[in-house]
């Protein structure tokens, strides 16, 4: 444990952090793959959050091997397979949010280690895993949610926008244009891209795929930045009654009796982004329910059965929580990640005519 490893009075110590974040570590596999669980496959969003949260938690160098598993890992289009399961690909096709997701990562390091050759090392990685995102825009603004491959190459794409998974990629590239300021490397077309997605999520979310009975398409505008303030406060509180469970945590999905903690985390550090901090706090103690006494997180409980459901531990549950409680106690330089304070300026709307017709050219 570290000095500055976070903790929260009354819900979690800093030893019972770093030790959810050792049993992140302990299912790392060797070549520095973070899988779901023991055995279960691996896609990079969720591999980047668990090194996140092993940095958080004081595993430097299990984070470190984490990232640079991405760095072997990335295709030459700036992709990754969606789901690769003990070395192996099982699902080679790609998902943009999945690729877009390291530049919060190596933003985050940055923030919390200070370290520029880490960032030099991980730039041009960045690089072309956002390229390839801003190249699946579509018309309207969101992006393409993923794309096919066949023998070994990049095929069909599917062309429609998730809400959840375009939000995080709206956060994803504030924090690509943040890194490359500090390379002193300007993207415009990021910001431009930027731009209309910007847009997309706060006057056009109806033109994305309806997935409103999962929870993350509830609350992703916010927690990726592209809604905050008054709309934002909106946003959530439309909803609340539909998913919220009062002294369990939240509903994945609106119809189904089954709390999830890492949702549950990612509602605690959106209300934190709208500076609602009584709430954030609440539904943080009230999923310390799936909490094991090994420090590891149940993914979720069906409340009629009083069960918890899958019967697995998954390091991504973990890693939310590690996230959500360095947010909420200001633990260390990455605190604000999700908040969003330190990533670069959000972008210009004014800038859309322009970015439609640079996407006409594209």
């Amino acid at each position: 444990m570290r000095p500055e490893t976070p903790s929260l009075p009354g819900i979690l110590t800093a030893a019972e952090v770093a030790r959810t974040a050792a049993s992140i570590a302990a299912m790392q596999e060797p070549d520095g793959a973070i899988p779901w669980t023991v055995g279960e496959h691996v896609d990079v969003w969720n591999h980047v959050e668990g090194a996140m949260a092993m940095l958080v938690g004081g595993e430097v160098e299990a984070a470190e091997r984490a990232y640079e598993w991405c760095r072997r890992t990335q295709r030459p289009d700036g992709s990754w397979p969606m789901k690769i399961v003990a070395g192996e690909v099982e699902d080679a096709s790609s998902e943009t949010n999945m690729s877009a997701y390291l530049a919060v990562g190596v933003w985050h390091h940055w923030l919390v280690r200070r370290d520029v050759r880490f960032v030099r090392r991980h730039w041009p990685v960045v690089q072309r895993a956002l390229d390839y995102v801003v190249s699946m825009q579509l018309p309207f603004g969101g992006i393409a949610w993923s794309q096919e491959w066949a023998d070994g190459r990049p095929a069909k794409v599917n062309a429609e926008g998730l809400l959840a998974g375009s939000s995080s990629i709206y956060q994803a590239l504030r924090a690509g244009v943040a890194l490359s300021e500090l390379m002193d490397e300007p993207q415009p077309e990021w910001e431009l891209a930027g731009g209309r997605l910007g847009h997309a999520l706060r006057r056009h979310r109806d033109d994305f795929l309806d997935k409103s009975e999962f929870s993350m398409d509830w609350y992703y505008p916010v927690l990726g930045g592209a809604v905050r303030g008054d709309d934002g406060v909106d946003l959530v509180n439309s909803r609340w009654e539909t998913f919220v469970e009062p002294g369990l945590g939240i509903r994945c999905v609106s119809k189904n009796p089954w709390v999830t903690g890492a949702e549950t985390c990612e509602l605690v550090m959106a209300l934190d982004a709208l500076g609602d901090r009584d709430r954030a706090l609440q539904l943080l103690a009230d999923m310390q329910h799936l909490r094991s006494d090994d420090g590891k997180y149940w993914t979720g409980y069906v409340f009629p059965d009083d069960v918890n459901w899958p019967a697995e531990h998954t390091t991504y549950t973990a890693a939310a929580v590690i996230l959500a409680v360095d947010a909420l106690g200001h633990g260390t330089g990455g605190s604000d990640i999700m908040r969003g304070t330190t990533l670069a300026a959000h972008f210009d709307e004014m800038a859309l005519e322009c970015g439609c017709e640079l996407s006409r050219r594209s």
